[in-house]
């Protein structure tokens, strides 16, 4: 058995973590394939803090990528891995801990039971994300000259840089137009990200197994705008409208730098062919953990767990 291994070398418990992993690992006779960054850490002794392989020279040889860390360092390897079709099991050293499948404490016990089969595995759908360049020349692959393309779990924002004025945009799906919008800017969200940017926004809560994607406008000066749920088979178009410079207006993808955009430019977001494969824990379901970290339903606890 191959485990990748991505880890927040900012977190606290994150040597803790690695020694504990590398303990049940050899338990279990399992070899370990490190992130450049892990196996760059030091014990005290100055010898590596844990030994491994190259998990960037071995990407597509692990059986399940291991993350330890939050939500951030999940969708990460959530990036890494749902191209090559292999399952993602997230450990929370973090805060929230939202997608992860169990806190540090339950390390061991959640690998091990991944081990004997007693995890439940989501396929969660994912987002292509292109940026399509003002006057480029369509290529004959059908792919746009000048594009880029990005692969997202939760979310694609398109907002302001580093000027104060609304933005100003056309959204479409499919090739029907929703309209103009003039905001702070825009995320469109998966089901999963639902409870990410786009709850803050404004937009609905979306049960993960849903397959579609939410519009929600972040701040319009309109009352008339809404969030809009919409089928995942339709790609969601945005257009810069506003006067501006590339850079003036920026995207993000799963809170990642995603590139400048310039009056004209185009953000393409669609459907992904590839899912990704989240490990849980049976008894963590979707509104256990609502309940848990989001403080979802009646202030007063019900006593029932």
């Amino acid at each position: 058995m191959r485990l990748g291994v991505l880890g927040h070398t900012g977190q606290a418990g994150l040597p803790d973590a690695l020694r504990r992993l590398a303990r049940c690992a050899a338990d279990l006779g399992a070899e370990l394939f490190l992130a450049e960054d892990l196996r760059r850490l030091r014990a005290a002794d100055g010898g590596p803090l844990l030994e491994g392989a190259s998990l960037r020279d071995h990407l597509d040889a692990i059986d399940v990528l291991v993350t330890l860390g939050g939500d951030g360092t999940l969708l990460r390897g959530a990036r890494l891995a749902g191209p090559l079709d292999r399952p993602v099991l997230g450990v929370n050293l973090g805060h929230l801990g939202f997608l992860t499948a169990a806190p540090a404490d339950l390390l061991e016990e959640a690998l091990r039971r991944w081990v004997e089969g007693d995890t439940t595995e989501e396929r969660r759908l994912a987002l292509d994300v292109e940026i399509l360049r003002a006057g480029a020349a369509p290529a004959e692959s059908g792919r746009e000259a000048g594009s880029s393309r990005e692969y997202a779990l939760n979310d694609a924002v398109v907002h302001k840089g580093g000027f104060a004025r609304l933005i100003r945009m056309r959204v479409w799906v499919e090739d029907e137009e929703i309209g103009q919008y003039s905001a702070d800017g825009i995320v469109i969200a998966t089901a999963t990200g639902s409870t990410a940017y786009s709850l803050s926004a404004g937009g609905p809560i979306l049960v993960p197994s849903l397959d579609a994607l939410v519009a929600s406008p972040v701040c319009p000066h309109t009352l008339a705008v809404r969030p809009v749920v919409v089928p995942a088979d339709a790609p969601i178009t945005v257009e810069i409208t506003s006067d501006t410079q590339d850079g003036d207006v920026l995207l993000t993808v799963d809170g990642q730098p995603g590139g400048g955009l310039g009056s004209g430019d185009r953000v393409r977001i669609s459907k992904s062919h590839h899912l990704i494969r989240l490990i849980r824990l049976p008894e963590h379901n979707f509104f256990y953990v609502m309940r848990q970290k989001l403080r979802w339903g009646d202030v007063r606890p019900s006593g029932r767990g």
